[in-house]
């Protein structure tokens, strides 16, 4: 699906790290710091480490939504496997059940409650100010308070590459974006995603369509309709659940002899729709946070009140590594010149 955790994870480490150093020191105030039971080290070695409990809550998606969710959760069953943590998740099915699924953690005096999504950012923040002794961890939020470690993601620079990729296989120049609800984070993808298209192809059209929810199969496949319908070959969608109907939409025009694309989202979506229908994917390395932030605190450098962010300098964001089976050489060799351009702060991609 990705790079492998392991060998990304001691870079990312690195980074946190040095987050830590610069900024307040963050510690587990009820007891979570390095303990003594030995466990495998990600290099093979003894390393001494706590097994702690660590809960997490979705958005109003589902855990096996196919993209961010499922890869926070995992993170925690990697961790689960190498370190032998306790881990739990919890789906609320309404704002109303957010603030009751974290305290259910809380109270329960887990190490470390984690967080999915921007759209959670008022409950942790309620919470975290309630109970200052306990740790939580939040996925896209620039949340800074001093129980919290935060990591957010420079979506619009790994859907810049896909923008190019986009952008020089269309045929109809006609491309498509569906997204969830219009939320920073979601917008950040459509500029990115815009301005890769832009730089390789200005004559293009961008179509856009915003379902304003997370967890409906159903619109997606009917916003993805619409898109094809308006003569789009190609749809780029950061829709979590929702976007699962994009490809259902592509599946079944593909089966009646057209031919469509789809760029997935967070993960490698080739490996879960295929090749025939997977263009690319904008994989955004949530499951390596999660992981790297979350050990962290067993080892003493939990990074409370930083916010870690994570761009294509930081190994952050990329495009899957499967996209050489559908994308043509020439085209990679210019997304791997606008990768540089960016890294290198040439160009610097705006966030909407």
């Amino acid at each position: 699906m990705k790079k492998t955790m392991k060998t990304v994870l001691p870079l990312l480490l690195v980074f946190i790290l040095v987050l830590t150093a610069c900024g307040q020191n963050g510690t587990n105030q009820n007891g979570a710091g390095a303990g003594n039971a030995n466990t495998p080290a990600d290099n093979g070695n003894q390393q001494e480490i706590k097994k702690l409990k660590v809960g997490m809550v979705t958005d109003l998606g589902s855990v096996n939504d196919k993209s961010f969710n499922q890869s926070a959760w995992e993170a925690l069953q990697q961790l689960k496997k190498d370190y032998g943590f306790e881990v739990k998740y919890l789906e609320p099915k309404s704002d109303a059940d957010v603030v009751p699924n974290l305290n259910q953690f809380v109270k329960a005096n887990y190490d470390l409650t984690w967080a999915t999504a921007f759209t959670l950012a008022d409950a942790v923040t309620q919470l975290a100010n309630e109970n200052p002794n306990s740790m939580f961890g939040i996925v896209d939020s620039d949340l800074t308070l001093p129980n919290v470690a935060s990591v957010s993601f420079k979506e619009q620079e790994g859907s810049y590459l896909v923008g190019v990729i986009a952008g020089l296989t269309t045929k109809t120049n006609k491309i498509g974006f569906v997204g969830g609800m219009e939320i920073p984070v979601i917008k950040r993808f459509e500029a990115g995603f815009r301005e890769g298209i832009k730089a390789v192809n200005p004559d293009a059209k961008l179509i856009v369509n915003y379902t304003g929810l997370f967890n409906r199969v159903d619109m997606g496949k009917s916003a993805a309709s619409t898109i094809y319908n308006d003569g789009a070959d190609i749809i780029f969608h950061a829709a979590g659940l929702t976007g699962n109907g994009v490809f259902n939409e592509a599946k079944e025009r593909n089966s009646k002899g057209g031919k469509v694309w789809v760029i997935g989202v967070d993960k490698d979506q080739s490996l879960i729709f295929g090749d025939d229908v997977t263009l690319t994917s904008m994989v955004k390395k949530v499951d390596e946070a999660v992981y790297q932030i979350s050990k962290s605190l067993a080892e003493g450098n939990f990074p409370a009140g930083q916010v870690t962010l994570m761009g294509l300098k930081e190994n952050g964001v990329d495009i899957a590594p499967t996209s050489e089976k559908n994308v043509a050489p020439d085209v990679l060799a210019k997304v791997e010149e606008y990768r540089q351009k960016i890294i290198n702060g040439e160009i610097v991609v705006p966030e909407e």
